[in-house]
């Protein structure tokens, strides 16, 4: 639940960080991006890192997302915040789909 802060001006907005990103930072990224290497991950990708499938999969799991058409919603309603929650833009459907078809499950 959001709870505001109130000041002597009137209410604040909260302005830390979001629980999905501090959940990420007990990920050990070093480890994360050795095993991307070792199974070659980012080979031939332009802008949607192994890294940025890891986060929109974990928000699916964390949020009870069912479908890629569900994920996607949710991040499209969420956009303005997905930079504070560590994504670099826009997730489609179709590069969240050639991701995990493509892309080793070992990762």
């Amino acid at each position: 639940m959001f709870f505001p802060l109130l000041s002597g001006k009137g209410w604040l907005m909260y302005s830390g960080q979001i629980v999905f990103s501090q959940l990420m930072d007990f990920l050990p990224k070093h480890e994360f991006e050795k095993c991307v290497r070792r199974y070659h991950g980012n080979r031939r990708t332009r802008k949607f890192s192994c890294y940025d499938q890891f986060l929109c999969m974990a928000f699916a799991q964390l949020t009870y997302r069912e479908s890629l058409r569900d994920i996607e919603t949710c991040l499209r309603a969420m956009e303005p915040k997905l930079y504070h929650a560590g994504l670099r833009g826009r997730v489609s459907r179709s590069t969240l789909a050639d991701a995990n078809e493509t892309r080793s499950w070992r990762i």
